[in-house]
């Protein structure tokens, strides 16, 4: 986890690139949230839906990922399908599918980003996958995971299931956007935001605890 071999872009944030156990299997999104999927979750539960972007007014395209999502509204949505946010632990362990590089595959073969994606999400499983079939781990929103976002938590991490720092102000965002520059579309990069924020670059999928081996 962290700083992928031979990676020049890795930040201080990522390092230093450590070992890390999961020993509990879990599930994870295929893909990142769509808007169809959380007009349900608006419909069953009276939550209101977050405002539309320009590039999506109204909701037209249902398939693309929803945005303008904080990270309570996501914690909220993946409790309500049965499941909860990936630590980023689980996050990047599913991002990375076996891989080591900084990315799956050349990015714009894998990623909507800021030089492809003309200003705006794309509808998700556009571009080609990881090696176990998820979409959209690199590029298109960045992604809300579990963890409070600890300064100095990669050289104290615990190395079996950890689940970030006990408390912070800001949480974790992976993955890159639409609106990223390459250097941000990276397994190993990784963002800190107030939780309370909003924005037409932000998005999430959900995990879901699996079974003990």
């Amino acid at each position: 986890m962290g700083c992928s071999p031979g990676d020049s872009d890795c930040g201080e944030e990522e390092k230093p690139p450590h070992h890390v156990t999961i020993t509990k299997g879990f599930w994870i999104g295929q893909t990142e949230v769509t808007v169809v999927a959380y007009r349900r979750f608006a419909g069953s539960t009276g939550a209101e839906m977050p405002q539309a972007p320009d590039f999506n007014a109204g909701w037209t395209n249902q398939d693309m990922p929803i945005v303008n999502v904080n990270w309570d509204d996501a914690n909220t949505f993946c409790g309500w399908a049965g499941g909860r946010l990936p630590t980023e632990a689980e996050w990047e362990y599913s991002a990375r599918a076996g891989r080591t590089a900084a990315r799956y595959g050349r990015i714009d073969e894998v990623a909507w980003y800021l030089n492809n994606s003309g200003h705006q999400t794309h509808e998700v499983a556009q571009r080609r996958p990881n090696a176990w079939n998820l979409y959209d781990t690199l590029g298109n929103v960045w992604e809300w995971v579990n963890d409070w976002y600890g300064e100095n938590y990669y050289h104290a991490s615990a190395e079996r299931d950890p689940g970030g720092p006990n408390r912070g102000q800001e949480r974790v965002l992976r993955g890159g956007s639409w609106g990223s520059l390459p250097k941000y579309v990276r397994l190993s990069d990784r963002v800190r935001k107030s939780p309370g924020i909003r924005s037409n670059a932000h998005g999430f999928r959900c995990g879901r605890d699996g079974f003990a081996p």
